[in-house]
């Protein structure tokens, strides 16, 4: 019975690692199609969400399941239950990247934001897409390195965001409604993606040391 119960754990860390390279391959596509205006990968990415959505409750089916039949305790209480969470913010993330795809969709032919932005949103594309990279490999391997790297990312993150505040709300801003609108919303959704990736990175340190307060929760 122990070997069974070792062996659906590692099945659970499995199913967040690919949880999460699905993750990694929507954010890389939702964050192209946003700065090409591609709208074909847009609209792969607004498909491929069921994907992950689908993927996410099997594991919580599978977590709880463990729950019910084997009453972990201790670290290996701790890892079902993370899980739980761990995979809760995948799908949110999952949601965040086809939110930005779907901006991209809707304002094709066009591109989402105005050329002062670009470079910014490409920028948070960049971030956003790397932390998803380590996210996955921090799942596989719980390298603690990748989750201090995973929040100096996302310090990266928060400052292009509020640069994209002041920008909007400056006195030089020539946006239409529109692109102030899509702007903020566009820079929260990355924001947010890589806030649920510093959550997640928490959580894993959080299983590696069994320390609430080292790791930030």
């Amino acid at each position: 019975m122990r070997e069974v119960f070792q062996q659906e754990l590692q099945e659970v860390q499995e199913r967040l690692v690919e949880i999460a390279t699905l993750v990694e391959i929507s954010i890389e596509n939702a964050t192209r199609a946003f700065n090409e205006s591609n709208v074909s990968l847009a609209e792969a990415v607004i498909a491929d969400d069921d994907k992950i959505d689908g993927a996410a409750v099997a594991l919580d089916e599978l977590a709880i399941n463990i729950l019910a039949r084997q009453q972990p305790v201790a670290r290996d209480l701790r890892i079902v239950v993370s899980a739980l969470r761990i995979s809760a913010s995948l799908e949110r993330m999952g949601d965040m990247a086809e939110h930005i795809a779907q901006l991209a969709r809707y304002r094709f032919p066009d591109k989402v934001v105005p050329r002062s932005l670009r470079s910014t949103f490409a920028d948070l594309g960049k971030y956003d897409v790397q932390i998803a990279k380590k996210l996955t490999e921090l799942l596989r391997t719980e390298d603690m390195r990748l989750a201090e790297e995973i929040r100096n990312d996302d310090d990266q993150i928060d400052a292009l965001h509020l640069s994209v505040f002041d920008k909007v709300l400056g006195e030089t801003w020539k946006g239409a409604a529109v692109d102030t609108v899509d702007a903020t919303l566009a820079s929260r959704y990355h924001e947010r993606f890589a806030d649920h990736a510093v959550s997640i990175a928490k959580k894993v340190q959080y299983l590696a040391t069994g320390d609430w307060v080292s790791a930030g929760l």
